[in-house]
């Protein structure tokens, strides 16, 4: 904890800290982040094809909300724009010029809680959790990533106070909220090696729940875990939750398929779990892609990695035209007030990520949605 956050926290009452909740990703958001792709990152044999998704990943973002995109070279990247946006879209933009490992948001940038409380000389009421990612468990390097967060912050970008929690690993993807009383994860990735060792399971569920206070509980999810997933199961890529206690996840069918009965596992986790008042939730299952390999290395394709926007949800399709249009329509069903945007995705997942990976949201001190 930072010398100037503990400050903070000593000038407020308890009420006031207490006030603090991590809010669900379908509530009202200010923008979202991404971290622009360069040819020095492992996007460099397709940067072309990358670039394009990113292109239309902007487009969507700025047609409801701001962007603020941190990139290398932030001409190229204002240039690459200016052609596809328009001008309406473009003061929707900031760019923020900064080096990077990699372009995965999701577990760089902070995770913002918002308080109920008014601003004060010694309170803000957002604050960006600022954690340490340390590429998956030490499988890449991160060392520039995990200064990108600073270095925004101090270019007066980020709207509330940064909280320095650097000597904990919590990546983004490997939570879920519902924005009242549960937070969902997975324990193949919290628990997974050069995380947090040697915290055990009981400690690290009391640490998430220090850290988000709103959170009374943790469900672990014990199945459901991709293959070619670098993450070591991020509960964003199988199970995400969506408005009136309801589930979205991965279903599979296919008795040969290498997935089968580790995903039946997890539905039948799923069909077990209860609410805060002890209702089971709604669910709703999404397709398994067909197998997609890139050489011999089958990749971690997957609809539920969708991102959740301003009147929108972002989903990845893979050029599966009846299990693109099945997932589709299932989280049509889960948010029937939104526009439902696919973006093609195969170019992103040969990263072994996909469209929630490569972005974070930050949400709005305005009062919830429900």
């Amino acid at each position: 904890m930072n010398n100037i956050f503990f400050s903070y926290l000593c000038s407020m009452d308890k009420n006031e800290f207490h006030s603090f909740r991590l809010p669900a990703e379908w509530e009202q958001q200010d923008g979202i982040m991404l971290i622009w792709p360069h040819e020095d990152t492992d996007w460099r044999p397709y940067l072309e094809e990358i670039t394009e998704v990113y292109l239309q990943m902007a487009d969507a973002i700025t047609r409801n909300e701001e962007l603020l995109i941190t990139a290398r070279d932030i001409e190229s990247v204002r240039l690459l724009l200016a052609e596809r946006l328009s001008e309406e879209q473009i003061r929707r933009v900031t760019l923020f010029a900064c080096d990077n490992n990699d372009t995965w948001a999701r577990d760089v940038a902070p995770i913002t809680i918002l308080s109920s409380g008014e601003p004060k000389d010694y309170f803000h009421p957002r604050h960006l959790l600022d954690f340490c990612f340390n590429g998956w468990g030490k499988k890449f390097a991160a060392e520039k990533d995990n200064r990108i967060n600073r270095q925004v912050y101090k270019a007066g970008l980020f709207y509330g106070t940064l909280e320095n929690h650097k000597d904990f690993v919590l990546e983004g993807g490997s939570i879920e909220s519902d924005g009242d009383q549960t937070l969902f994860t997975t324990t193949s990735c919290l628990m997974a090696p050069h995380r947090n060792q040697p915290l055990t399971k009981e400690e690290i569920d009391e640490k998430l729940r220090s850290l988000f206070p709103n959170v009374e509980r943790v469900i672990w999810l014990d199945h459901g875990q991709l293959a070619g997933d670098d993450t070591d199961g991020h509960i964003d890529t199988i199970v995400r939750i969506a408005p009136n206690d309801t589930l979205l996840y991965i279903g599979c069918d296919d008795k040969e398929d290498e997935h089968y009965e580790d995903f039946r596992l997890l539905e039948e986790q799923l069909k077990l779990l209860r609410t805060t008042k002890g209702k089971p939730y709604r669910l709703l299952r999404l397709p398994m892609p067909d197998a997609i390999y890139d050489e011999e290395e089958r990749l971690p394709a997957t609809h539920a990695n969708f991102l959740i926007i301003n009147g929108a949800v972002i989903v990845p399709t893979y050029n599966q035209p009846e299990k693109d249009k099945v997932a589709l329509e299932t989280i049509q069903t889960a948010f029937p007030d939104r526009e439902i945007v696919g973006i093609d995705s195969r170019t992103i997942i040969r990263q072994h990520g996909s469209i929630h990976c490569l972005t974070m949201q930050f949400p709005s001190l305005l009062p919830k949605e429900r």
